[in-house]
Protein backbone atom coordinates (compact mmCIF):
# COMPACT_ATOMS: atom_id res chain seq x y z
CA UNK A 1 0.00 0.00 0.00
CA UNK A 2 2.85 2.36 0.83
CA UNK A 3 4.52 1.62 -2.50
CA UNK A 4 1.23 2.17 -4.30
CA UNK A 5 0.71 5.51 -2.56
CA UNK A 6 4.26 6.59 -3.40
CA UNK A 7 3.68 5.61 -7.01
CA UNK A 8 0.46 7.63 -7.12
CA UNK A 9 2.22 10.64 -5.60
CA UNK A 10 4.97 10.27 -8.20
CA UNK A 11 2.48 10.09 -11.06
CA UNK A 12 0.56 13.05 -9.68
CA UNK A 13 3.76 15.04 -9.24
CA UNK A 14 4.86 14.29 -12.82
CA UNK A 15 1.42 15.33 -14.09
CA UNK A 16 1.54 18.64 -12.17
CA UNK A 17 5.10 19.29 -13.31
CA UNK A 18 4.17 18.46 -16.92
CA UNK A 19 1.24 20.85 -16.81
CA UNK A 20 3.36 23.64 -15.34
CA UNK A 21 6.16 22.93 -17.80
CA UNK A 22 3.82 23.39 -20.74
CA UNK A 23 2.08 26.38 -19.16
CA UNK A 24 5.02 28.22 -17.58
CA UNK A 25 8.08 26.85 -19.39
CA UNK A 26 8.51 30.04 -21.38
CA UNK A 27 8.59 32.11 -18.20
CA UNK A 28 11.11 29.75 -16.57
CA UNK A 29 13.37 29.90 -19.62
CA UNK A 30 13.27 33.69 -19.76
CA UNK A 31 14.32 34.17 -16.14
CA UNK A 32 16.74 37.11 -15.86
CA UNK A 33 19.48 34.88 -14.45
CA UNK A 34 19.83 33.16 -17.85
CA UNK A 35 22.94 34.90 -19.16
CA UNK A 36 22.60 33.05 -22.46
CA UNK A 37 19.73 35.31 -23.46
CA UNK A 38 20.40 38.43 -21.38
CA UNK A 39 23.20 40.99 -21.49
CA UNK A 40 23.26 43.51 -18.63
CA UNK A 41 19.66 42.62 -17.86
CA UNK A 42 18.39 43.16 -21.42
CA UNK A 43 17.28 40.49 -23.92
CA UNK A 44 20.10 40.07 -26.42
CA UNK A 45 18.25 38.41 -29.27
CA UNK A 46 15.10 38.86 -31.33
CA UNK A 47 13.42 41.69 -33.21
CA UNK A 48 10.08 43.50 -33.05
CA UNK A 49 8.38 44.70 -36.23
CA UNK A 50 5.07 46.31 -37.04
CA UNK A 51 2.39 44.46 -39.03
CA UNK A 52 4.04 45.44 -42.31
CA UNK A 53 7.54 44.26 -41.40
CA UNK A 54 8.99 47.65 -40.42
CA UNK A 55 11.65 46.98 -37.76
CA UNK A 56 10.88 48.81 -34.54
CA UNK A 57 13.48 47.15 -32.31
CA UNK A 58 16.44 44.80 -32.75
CA UNK A 59 17.77 43.12 -29.60
CA UNK A 60 21.53 42.41 -29.74
CA UNK A 61 24.33 41.54 -27.27
CA UNK A 62 25.45 45.16 -27.65
CA UNK A 63 22.09 46.57 -26.59
CA UNK A 64 18.70 47.54 -27.98
CA UNK A 65 18.67 49.05 -31.47
CA UNK A 66 15.46 51.01 -31.92
CA UNK A 67 14.30 52.51 -35.22
CA UNK A 68 16.58 55.24 -36.57
CA UNK A 69 13.52 57.45 -36.98
CA UNK A 70 12.82 59.47 -33.83
CA UNK A 71 9.12 59.96 -34.64
CA UNK A 72 8.71 56.20 -34.93
CA UNK A 73 10.39 55.65 -31.56
CA UNK A 74 8.17 58.23 -29.87
CA UNK A 75 5.00 56.86 -31.46
CA UNK A 76 5.61 53.16 -30.75
CA UNK A 77 7.52 52.98 -27.47
CA UNK A 78 4.40 52.12 -25.44
CA UNK A 79 3.80 49.13 -27.71
CA UNK A 80 7.45 48.05 -28.01
CA UNK A 81 8.68 48.76 -24.47
CA UNK A 82 11.73 50.47 -23.01
CA UNK A 83 15.15 49.21 -21.86
CA UNK A 84 14.42 49.92 -18.21
CA UNK A 85 11.26 47.81 -18.20
CA UNK A 86 9.17 50.76 -17.00
CA UNK A 87 6.44 49.91 -19.54
CA UNK A 88 5.11 46.54 -18.34
CA UNK A 89 2.75 46.19 -21.33
CA UNK A 90 5.52 46.58 -23.93
CA UNK A 91 6.44 43.75 -26.31
CA UNK A 92 9.87 43.39 -24.69
CA UNK A 93 8.15 42.28 -21.48
CA UNK A 94 5.04 40.55 -22.77
CA UNK A 95 6.55 38.56 -25.66
CA UNK A 96 9.95 37.61 -24.19
CA UNK A 97 9.66 33.91 -24.96
CA UNK A 98 8.69 34.62 -28.59
CA UNK A 99 11.62 37.03 -28.98
CA UNK A 100 14.22 34.56 -27.76
CA UNK A 101 12.75 31.78 -29.88
CA UNK A 102 11.68 29.52 -27.00
CA UNK A 103 9.88 26.32 -27.88
CA UNK A 104 8.87 23.40 -25.70
CA UNK A 105 11.32 20.93 -27.30
CA UNK A 106 14.48 23.02 -27.61
CA UNK A 107 13.96 25.55 -24.83
CA UNK A 108 16.07 28.64 -25.52
CA UNK A 109 18.60 26.82 -27.70
CA UNK A 110 19.23 28.78 -30.89
CA UNK A 111 22.16 27.80 -33.09
CA UNK A 112 22.35 31.28 -34.63
CA UNK A 113 21.67 33.11 -31.34
CA UNK A 114 19.60 35.61 -33.35
CA UNK A 115 16.27 34.83 -31.76
CA UNK A 116 12.99 35.34 -33.59
CA UNK A 117 11.30 38.27 -35.26
CA UNK A 118 7.84 38.92 -33.86
CA UNK A 119 5.30 41.11 -35.62
CA UNK A 120 2.95 43.33 -33.66
CA UNK A 121 -0.48 44.13 -35.03
CA UNK A 122 0.16 47.90 -34.94
CA UNK A 123 0.75 49.89 -38.10
CA UNK A 124 3.80 52.12 -37.51
CA UNK A 125 2.60 54.76 -39.94
CA UNK A 126 -0.80 55.03 -38.24
CA UNK A 127 1.00 55.42 -34.91
CA UNK A 128 3.19 58.17 -36.35
CA UNK A 129 0.11 60.00 -37.62
CA UNK A 130 -1.62 59.66 -34.25
CA UNK A 131 1.38 61.00 -32.38
CA UNK A 132 1.75 63.91 -34.81
CA UNK A 133 -1.97 64.70 -34.69
CA UNK A 134 -1.95 64.89 -30.88
CA UNK A 135 0.57 67.71 -31.36
CA UNK A 136 2.18 67.63 -27.94
CA UNK A 137 -1.09 67.30 -26.00
CA UNK A 138 -1.76 64.57 -23.45
CA UNK A 139 -4.03 61.98 -25.00
CA UNK A 140 -4.68 58.50 -26.32
CA UNK A 141 -5.55 57.08 -29.73
CA UNK A 142 -6.65 53.50 -30.31
CA UNK A 143 -7.83 51.80 -33.50
CA UNK A 144 -8.60 48.11 -34.02
CA UNK A 145 -10.09 45.86 -36.64
CA UNK A 146 -13.49 44.97 -35.23
CA UNK A 147 -13.62 41.78 -37.32
CA UNK A 148 -10.23 40.28 -36.39
CA UNK A 149 -9.57 42.07 -33.09
CA UNK A 150 -6.13 43.32 -34.18
CA UNK A 151 -5.03 46.64 -32.68
CA UNK A 152 -3.59 48.68 -35.54
CA UNK A 153 -2.89 51.88 -33.60
CA UNK A 154 -2.05 52.39 -29.92
CA UNK A 155 -0.56 55.75 -28.96
CA UNK A 156 -0.40 57.41 -25.56
CA UNK A 157 1.08 60.80 -24.75
CA UNK A 158 3.16 62.11 -23.11
CA UNK A 159 5.76 59.68 -24.36
CA UNK A 160 9.55 59.56 -24.64
CA UNK A 161 12.44 58.57 -26.87
CA UNK A 162 13.97 55.31 -25.56
CA UNK A 163 17.31 56.26 -27.15
CA UNK A 164 17.54 59.60 -25.36
CA UNK A 165 19.57 58.76 -22.26
CA UNK A 166 19.78 62.41 -21.21
CA UNK A 167 16.01 62.93 -20.94
CA UNK A 168 14.50 63.52 -17.49
CA UNK A 169 11.96 60.72 -17.20
CA UNK A 170 11.32 60.96 -13.48
CA UNK A 171 7.63 61.65 -14.16
CA UNK A 172 5.63 58.41 -14.28
CA UNK A 173 3.30 59.97 -16.86
CA UNK A 174 5.85 59.20 -19.58
CA UNK A 175 5.47 55.47 -18.92
CA UNK A 176 1.73 55.53 -18.20
CA UNK A 177 -0.35 54.18 -21.09
CA UNK A 178 -3.55 56.24 -21.14
CA UNK A 179 -5.12 53.85 -23.63
CA UNK A 180 -4.65 50.72 -21.50
CA UNK A 181 -4.37 52.09 -17.98
CA UNK A 182 -6.50 55.23 -18.02
CA UNK A 183 -9.84 55.57 -16.21
CA UNK A 184 -11.36 58.77 -17.56
CA UNK A 185 -14.60 60.76 -17.51
CA UNK A 186 -16.33 59.78 -20.78
CA UNK A 187 -18.61 62.77 -21.26
CA UNK A 188 -21.27 62.40 -23.93
CA UNK A 189 -19.69 59.30 -25.48
CA UNK A 190 -21.42 57.42 -22.64
CA UNK A 191 -24.77 58.41 -24.13
CA UNK A 192 -24.28 55.45 -26.48
CA UNK A 193 -24.61 53.16 -23.44
CA UNK A 194 -27.63 55.08 -22.19
CA UNK A 195 -29.10 54.85 -25.70
CA UNK A 196 -28.79 51.07 -25.65
CA UNK A 197 -30.64 50.98 -22.33
CA UNK A 198 -33.35 53.24 -23.77
CA UNK A 199 -33.77 51.09 -26.90
CA UNK A 200 -34.22 47.91 -24.84
CA UNK A 201 -36.33 49.31 -22.00
CA UNK A 202 -38.49 52.11 -23.41
CA UNK A 203 -40.75 50.71 -26.14
CA UNK A 204 -42.43 54.10 -26.56
CA UNK A 205 -39.13 55.89 -27.33
CA UNK A 206 -40.47 56.73 -30.81
CA UNK A 207 -42.87 59.23 -29.24
CA UNK A 208 -40.28 60.73 -26.89
CA UNK A 209 -39.97 64.53 -27.05
CA UNK A 210 -38.05 67.00 -24.92
CA UNK A 211 -38.08 70.80 -25.05
CA UNK A 212 -34.52 71.91 -24.24
CA UNK A 213 -34.11 75.54 -23.12
CA UNK A 214 -30.38 75.11 -22.46
CA UNK A 215 -30.82 75.13 -18.67
CA UNK A 216 -33.19 72.21 -17.98
CA UNK A 217 -34.01 72.96 -14.34
CA UNK A 218 -34.96 69.95 -12.19
CA UNK A 219 -35.42 71.85 -8.93
CA UNK A 220 -35.16 75.20 -7.21
CA UNK A 221 -31.44 75.18 -6.46
CA UNK A 222 -28.70 76.04 -8.97
CA UNK A 223 -27.14 72.58 -8.61
CA UNK A 224 -30.29 70.97 -10.04
CA UNK A 225 -29.68 72.29 -13.54
CA UNK A 226 -28.73 70.05 -16.46
CA UNK A 227 -27.02 72.61 -18.64
CA UNK A 228 -26.52 72.22 -22.38
CA UNK A 229 -24.13 74.23 -24.53
CA UNK A 230 -27.18 75.76 -26.20
CA UNK A 231 -30.97 75.61 -26.26
CA UNK A 232 -31.78 72.71 -28.60
CA UNK A 233 -35.53 73.28 -28.67
CA UNK A 234 -37.83 70.31 -29.24
CA UNK A 235 -35.88 67.10 -29.86
CA UNK A 236 -36.85 63.44 -30.20
CA UNK A 237 -34.66 60.50 -29.15
CA UNK A 238 -32.62 60.43 -32.36
CA UNK A 239 -32.13 64.19 -32.43
CA UNK A 240 -31.22 64.22 -28.74
CA UNK A 241 -28.22 62.00 -29.50
CA UNK A 242 -27.24 63.94 -32.62
CA UNK A 243 -27.41 67.25 -30.70
CA UNK A 244 -25.98 65.62 -27.54
CA UNK A 245 -28.74 67.19 -25.46
CA UNK A 246 -28.02 66.77 -21.75
CA UNK A 247 -31.53 67.66 -20.70
CA UNK A 248 -33.11 65.03 -22.92
CA UNK A 249 -30.66 62.32 -21.90
CA UNK A 250 -31.11 63.23 -18.25
CA UNK A 251 -34.84 62.58 -18.60
CA UNK A 252 -34.22 59.35 -20.55
CA UNK A 253 -31.82 58.16 -17.85
CA UNK A 254 -34.43 58.76 -15.15
CA UNK A 255 -37.01 56.83 -17.17
CA UNK A 256 -34.64 53.89 -17.64
CA UNK A 257 -33.76 53.85 -13.93
CA UNK A 258 -30.60 53.38 -11.88
CA UNK A 259 -30.62 49.56 -11.84
CA UNK A 260 -30.95 49.30 -15.63
CA UNK A 261 -28.20 51.88 -16.15
CA UNK A 262 -25.74 49.86 -14.06
CA UNK A 263 -26.74 46.69 -15.89
CA UNK A 264 -26.04 48.28 -19.27
CA UNK A 265 -22.70 49.73 -18.19
CA UNK A 266 -21.71 46.16 -17.26
CA UNK A 267 -23.17 44.68 -20.46
CA UNK A 268 -21.11 47.17 -22.46
CA UNK A 269 -17.95 45.72 -20.91
CA UNK A 270 -17.02 49.01 -19.24
CA UNK A 271 -16.81 47.84 -15.61
CA UNK A 272 -14.29 45.01 -16.04
CA UNK A 273 -10.71 44.92 -17.42
CA UNK A 274 -10.18 44.10 -21.09
CA UNK A 275 -7.56 41.39 -21.70
CA UNK A 276 -5.06 41.95 -24.52
CA UNK A 277 -2.56 39.08 -24.95
CA UNK A 278 -2.14 38.73 -21.20
CA UNK A 279 -2.30 42.48 -20.52
CA UNK A 280 -5.26 43.72 -18.48
CA UNK A 281 -6.59 47.23 -18.88
CA UNK A 282 -7.94 49.40 -16.10
CA UNK A 283 -11.54 48.87 -15.02
CA UNK A 284 -14.24 51.49 -15.34
CA UNK A 285 -16.48 52.53 -12.47
CA UNK A 286 -19.96 54.05 -12.23
CA UNK A 287 -22.41 55.20 -9.58
CA UNK A 288 -26.12 55.38 -10.48
CA UNK A 289 -27.98 56.51 -7.35
CA UNK A 290 -31.66 55.64 -7.15
CA UNK A 291 -32.39 58.36 -4.59
CA UNK A 292 -30.95 61.43 -6.36
CA UNK A 293 -32.41 62.36 -9.73
CA UNK A 294 -29.83 65.02 -10.58
CA UNK A 295 -26.83 62.76 -9.89
CA UNK A 296 -28.50 59.89 -11.75
CA UNK A 297 -29.12 62.20 -14.71
CA UNK A 298 -25.51 63.39 -14.82
CA UNK A 299 -24.30 59.78 -14.60
CA UNK A 300 -26.42 58.85 -17.63
CA UNK A 301 -24.91 61.80 -19.50
CA UNK A 302 -21.37 60.54 -18.86
CA UNK A 303 -20.41 62.90 -16.04
CA UNK A 304 -20.78 62.62 -12.24
CA UNK A 305 -18.58 59.70 -11.05
CA UNK A 306 -18.41 57.93 -14.43
CA UNK A 307 -14.96 56.59 -15.36
CA UNK A 308 -14.20 54.50 -18.44
CA UNK A 309 -11.09 52.94 -19.90
CA UNK A 310 -10.48 54.10 -23.50
CA UNK A 311 -9.63 50.58 -24.69
CA UNK A 312 -12.86 49.20 -23.22
CA UNK A 313 -14.85 51.99 -24.89
CA UNK A 314 -13.20 51.09 -28.20
CA UNK A 315 -14.25 47.45 -27.81
CA UNK A 316 -17.83 48.59 -27.17
CA UNK A 317 -17.71 50.54 -30.44
CA UNK A 318 -16.53 47.38 -32.20
CA UNK A 319 -19.42 45.44 -30.70
CA UNK A 320 -21.95 47.93 -32.10
CA UNK A 321 -20.28 47.66 -35.51
CA UNK A 322 -20.30 43.85 -35.34
CA UNK A 323 -24.02 43.42 -34.68
CA UNK A 324 -23.59 43.41 -30.89
CA UNK A 325 -20.78 40.86 -30.64
CA UNK A 326 -17.41 41.97 -29.23
CA UNK A 327 -14.14 40.47 -30.53
CA UNK A 328 -11.05 39.64 -28.46
CA UNK A 329 -8.25 42.15 -28.92
CA UNK A 330 -4.72 41.17 -29.95
CA UNK A 331 -1.40 42.98 -30.15
CA UNK A 332 0.64 40.00 -31.39
CA UNK A 333 0.28 39.47 -35.13
CA UNK A 334 -0.99 35.93 -35.58
CA UNK A 335 -3.92 36.37 -37.94
CA UNK A 336 -4.45 33.67 -40.52
CA UNK A 337 -6.51 33.71 -43.69
CA UNK A 338 -9.25 31.83 -41.82
CA UNK A 339 -9.21 34.45 -39.05
CA UNK A 340 -9.49 37.23 -41.62
CA UNK A 341 -12.58 35.54 -43.09
CA UNK A 342 -14.30 34.26 -39.94
CA UNK A 343 -13.16 37.00 -37.57
CA UNK A 344 -11.41 36.82 -34.21
CA UNK A 345 -12.48 35.01 -31.04
CA UNK A 346 -15.73 36.30 -29.59
CA UNK A 347 -15.93 37.94 -26.18
CA UNK A 348 -19.67 37.40 -26.19
CA UNK A 349 -22.71 39.44 -27.05
CA UNK A 350 -22.74 42.94 -25.59
CA UNK A 351 -25.94 43.96 -27.39
CA UNK A 352 -28.86 42.36 -29.18
CA UNK A 353 -28.42 42.62 -32.92
CA UNK A 354 -31.51 44.79 -33.31
CA UNK A 355 -30.23 47.16 -30.61
CA UNK A 356 -26.84 47.39 -32.31
CA UNK A 357 -28.51 48.12 -35.64
CA UNK A 358 -30.56 50.97 -34.18
CA UNK A 359 -27.46 52.43 -32.51
CA UNK A 360 -25.59 52.22 -35.83
CA UNK A 361 -28.37 54.14 -37.54
CA UNK A 362 -28.27 56.83 -34.85
CA UNK A 363 -24.47 57.10 -35.00
CA UNK A 364 -24.61 57.52 -38.78
CA UNK A 365 -27.20 60.26 -38.24
CA UNK A 366 -24.76 61.98 -35.86
CA UNK A 367 -22.22 62.16 -38.68
CA UNK A 368 -24.72 63.32 -41.29
CA UNK A 369 -26.49 65.89 -39.12
CA UNK A 370 -23.67 67.13 -36.91
CA UNK A 371 -20.09 66.22 -37.86
CA UNK A 372 -20.39 66.33 -41.65
CA UNK A 373 -19.86 63.28 -43.86
CA UNK A 374 -17.65 65.37 -46.16
CA UNK A 375 -15.05 65.39 -43.37
CA UNK A 376 -14.85 61.58 -43.52
CA UNK A 377 -15.14 61.01 -47.25
CA UNK A 378 -14.68 57.36 -48.20
CA UNK A 379 -14.65 56.11 -44.58
CA UNK A 380 -18.37 55.34 -44.01
CA UNK A 381 -18.12 56.83 -40.51
CA UNK A 382 -20.39 56.14 -37.50
CA UNK A 383 -19.49 58.17 -34.43
CA UNK A 384 -20.24 60.06 -31.24
CA UNK A 385 -18.27 62.97 -29.83
CA UNK A 386 -17.82 63.82 -26.18
CA UNK A 387 -16.84 66.87 -24.18
CA UNK A 388 -16.03 65.74 -20.65
CA UNK A 389 -16.14 68.28 -17.82
CA UNK A 390 -13.36 67.36 -15.40
CA UNK A 391 -13.19 70.42 -13.16
CA UNK A 392 -10.70 72.38 -15.26
CA UNK A 393 -11.13 75.36 -17.56
CA UNK A 394 -10.81 73.17 -20.65
CA UNK A 395 -12.88 69.96 -20.92
CA UNK A 396 -11.47 66.74 -22.33
CA UNK A 397 -12.26 65.99 -25.97
CA UNK A 398 -13.50 62.53 -27.08
CA UNK A 399 -14.44 60.98 -30.40
CA UNK A 400 -15.47 57.32 -30.61
CA UNK A 401 -17.03 55.13 -33.27
CA UNK A 402 -16.21 52.92 -36.21
CA UNK A 403 -15.99 52.71 -39.96
CA UNK A 404 -18.06 50.19 -41.88
CA UNK A 405 -15.92 50.12 -45.00
CA UNK A 406 -15.26 46.52 -46.14
CA UNK A 407 -11.55 47.29 -46.51
CA UNK A 408 -11.40 49.38 -43.35
CA UNK A 409 -13.53 47.80 -40.59
CA UNK A 410 -12.02 49.86 -37.79
CA UNK A 411 -13.37 50.87 -34.39
CA UNK A 412 -11.58 53.73 -32.68
CA UNK A 413 -11.28 55.94 -29.63
CA UNK A 414 -9.59 59.33 -29.38
CA UNK A 415 -9.15 61.22 -26.10
CA UNK A 416 -7.38 64.58 -25.75
CA UNK A 417 -6.91 66.00 -22.26
CA UNK A 418 -8.10 69.59 -22.10
CA UNK A 419 -8.82 69.48 -25.81
CA UNK A 420 -12.24 71.13 -25.72
CA UNK A 421 -15.00 70.03 -28.07
CA UNK A 422 -14.63 66.45 -29.27
CA UNK A 423 -16.10 67.06 -32.72
CA UNK A 424 -13.61 69.87 -33.36
CA UNK A 425 -10.46 68.40 -31.82
CA UNK A 426 -10.68 64.61 -31.55
CA UNK A 427 -12.67 63.91 -34.76
CA UNK A 428 -9.93 65.18 -37.13
CA UNK A 429 -7.42 62.95 -35.37
CA UNK A 430 -9.60 59.87 -35.86
CA UNK A 431 -10.05 60.57 -39.58
CA UNK A 432 -6.36 61.25 -40.10
CA UNK A 433 -5.22 58.07 -38.33
CA UNK A 434 -7.70 55.73 -40.03
CA UNK A 435 -6.67 57.07 -43.43
CA UNK A 436 -3.04 56.36 -42.52
CA UNK A 437 -3.59 52.65 -41.76
CA UNK A 438 -1.98 50.58 -44.50
CA UNK A 439 -0.17 53.52 -46.08
CA UNK A 440 3.56 54.18 -46.06
CA UNK A 441 5.47 57.37 -45.36
CA UNK A 442 5.58 58.06 -49.10
CA UNK A 443 1.88 57.48 -49.77
CA UNK A 444 -0.51 60.34 -50.27
CA UNK A 445 -3.86 60.52 -48.56
CA UNK A 446 -6.40 63.25 -47.92
CA UNK A 447 -6.21 64.98 -44.53
CA UNK A 448 -9.30 65.93 -42.51
CA UNK A 449 -10.12 69.57 -43.33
Amino acid sequence: MICTLLALVLVLGVAVFGYRFVKDGGDWATFYGNTQIYTDGNINRGAVTDRNGEVLLQCTPDGFNYSDDRLTRLATVHAVGDPGGNIPAGAISIFKSQLIGYDILNGTYDRTANGKSIALTIDANANREAYSALAGRTGAVGVYNWKTGEIVCMVSTPTFDPRDESADLSEESYYFNNFLDGALTPGSTFKLVTSAAVIDNLPDRGSFEFDCDGVNQLGERDDTKLRCVEAHGMVDFKEALAQSCNGAFGELTREVGAANMMEYAKKAGLTEPVEVDGIETASGSFVFPDDNDIKLSWAGIGQADDLVNPCAMMVYMGAIANGGEAIQLSLFKSATFIKEIRGGRSLGRYLDEATADELKSMMKNNVVENYGEENFEGLDMYAKSGTAEVGTDDPDAWFVGFTNNENAPYAFVVWVKGGGYGSQVAAPIAARVIRAVGTTEDDEYEDYE
